[in-house]
């Protein structure tokens, strides 16, 4: 038999040197968050573990562990036989559970018994869970960031988006939160990760970068939707250099015409995001834009809602939480198209290489 044991800080330092990442949880346990690049092999599914879990309560935990193992071992020899056959004897595992205990300890066990050489994280997920977060301020700490500034509909994503694709280090916190951070920001369709997802998703992305390089990142507020940035990325972002997007209002109409375009197709959608400002608007206000919307006039609306609900005050609050937004390098972009936005990137990076 060929096991291993690591603590949850050294899994997190050499996640890339294993073959495969087993998570033996439930895949509603698996749903709510696991490790990057994770297999969900549930030695237990969801109705197996409520079967068990009552067993243990109303009868007695002999019984449910009879019934486990039989459980367990059937679910280890299906995954065996779907996975497993064409792995070569150097095949190298890293397995885990909730706290490292008989689940991930029995498809272990199994594993090392054919021969593989199978690594299992102590403490399971959950010690990862808690090492991971402990890590986020020290992944954060020496990457140089580059915050882009801009009221909504400047092209700050499109322009995040055109940075990547020229091989710019790109830390684009919407994609991850699937949302865009405003009381329109939620995207039909793609509902958000979890709060411990998100930070998985975060860390993971953290790991990739080159602390030498630049790191560009959208300014954002505290949380993104339901979900809340880690005190010490939004530290640094607010204490970080700041490029300050300039877009003329007719452009960022069209951009968000575009890139909203659900609610131009689904007026009714618009209107339920838009009673969400009735208490900052009013009513009368509101039902005048969700009227209007109805009857095809969607882009007049986009175009007041930036003009009353959000220009006012974005120079006071940006300059308020970003500590260099005043010294801000202005990047002037002459329309929200593809070509347009690769051209200000092209642009930008040339800046920040001459400068360094």
């Amino acid at each position: 038999m060929s096991v291993h044991l690591i603590d949850a800080p050294s899994a997190l330092q050499r996640l890339q040197t294993f073959d495969a990442i087993l998570d033996a949880r439930s895949e509603g346990e698996f749903a709510l968050d696991h490790l990057p690049e994770a297999l969900n092999w549930p030695s237990l599914n969801d109705e197996e573990r409520i079967k068990v879990g009552t067993l243990y309560k109303q009868v007695s935990p002999f019984e449910a562990q009879k019934i486990g193992a039989a459980l367990v071992a059937a679910n280890i020899s299906r995954h065996i036989l779907a996975h497993v056959m064409d792995k070569p004897r150097s095949w190298k595992p890293l397995v885990y559970c909730w706290r490292g205990g008989k689940r991930s300890n029995s498809l272990a066990l199994i594993l090392g018994q054919i021969g593989f050489q199978v690594t299992l994280i102590e403490g399971g997920y959950k010690a990862f869970r808690s090492a991971l977060v402990q890590d986020i301020p020290k992944r954060v700490e020496p990457l140089q960031w580059r915050v882009l500034c801009g009221p909504t509909g400047s092209g700050k994503t499109r322009l995040l988006q055109a940075l990547a694709s020229q091989g710019a280090q790109v830390l684009d916190l919407e994609a991850i939160a699937s949302h865009r951070a405003s009381v329109l920001g939620v995207i039909p369709g793609h509902p958000q990760p979890t709060q411990k997802a998100f930070e998985t998703r975060l860390w993971d992305a953290l790991c990739r970068f080159d602390p030498k390089r630049p790191v560009y990142v959208e300014a954002e507020s505290k949380k993104v939707g339901n979900l809340t940035l880690p005190d010490s990325l939004m530290d640094a972002m607010r204490q970080s250099p700041c490029v300050r997007l300039e877009l003329s209002v007719p452009h960022r109409v069209q951009l968000l015409m575009e890139d909203y375009d659900y609610f131009v197709k689904d007026p009714a959608l618009f209107g339920e995001r838009l009673d969400r400002l009735i208490d900052l608007k009013g009513r009368a206000v509101v039902e005048d834009w969700k009227s209007r919307a109805h009857a095809g006039q969607t882009a007049e609306v986009v175009a007041e809602l930036l003009e009353m609900h959000y220009d006012p005050g974005y120079e006071t609050s940006t300059a308020r939480n970003f500590r260099h937004y005043g010294q801000a390098r202005p990047l002037t972009l002459s329309g929200p198209s593809p070509a347009e936005m690769d051209a200000a990137a092209t642009q930008l990076m040339r800046a920040e290489s001459a400068q360094g």
